[in-house]
Formats: structure tokens, C-alpha cells, sequence
């Protein structure tokens, strides 16, 4: 499975900060449940890489 590989999965997606000054993306699916952690540092250069992605899928969609 990559990036360009369609999959037939339903999967939840929350976002938000923990108690512990982490910022955390939980993600369930059907018997799945994955907690991420990211130091908020880390969680800002996700979203300028979710920002970017966004940019370039949009391009490709024109």
C-alpha cells in the first residue's frame, strides 16, 4: 500500500492537545485505535506539510 494506493477503509480522525502539552492525532478504524503524540513543533510542520499537500493536490486537480 502506498500513498497512491485506494483503499476501501473508513478511519477517524480527531485532533487536539493533551494534559501534557503534547498535541496529539488519534486515529480509529475498526478495531484500530493509534494515538500519536507530537511536540507542538513537530505538529506545526505537519500542518505546512498538510499545506502543501493541499496546494500540490489541488494543482494536479485543475
Amino acid at each position: 500500500m502506498g500513498i497512491n494506493s485506494e483503499q476501501d477503509i473508513e478511519a477517524n480522525l480527531q485532533i487536539g492537545p493533551t494534559s501534557l502539552g503534547m498535541v496529539r492525532l488519534f486515529i480509529e478504524a475498526k478495531g484500530v485505535e493509534i494515538p500519536m503524540d507530537f511536540e507542538p513543533e513537530e505538529a506545526e510542520e505537519i500542518a505546512e506539510e498538510l499545506c502543501a499537500a493541499a496546494a500540490q493536490a489541488r494543482k494536479l486537480a485543475k
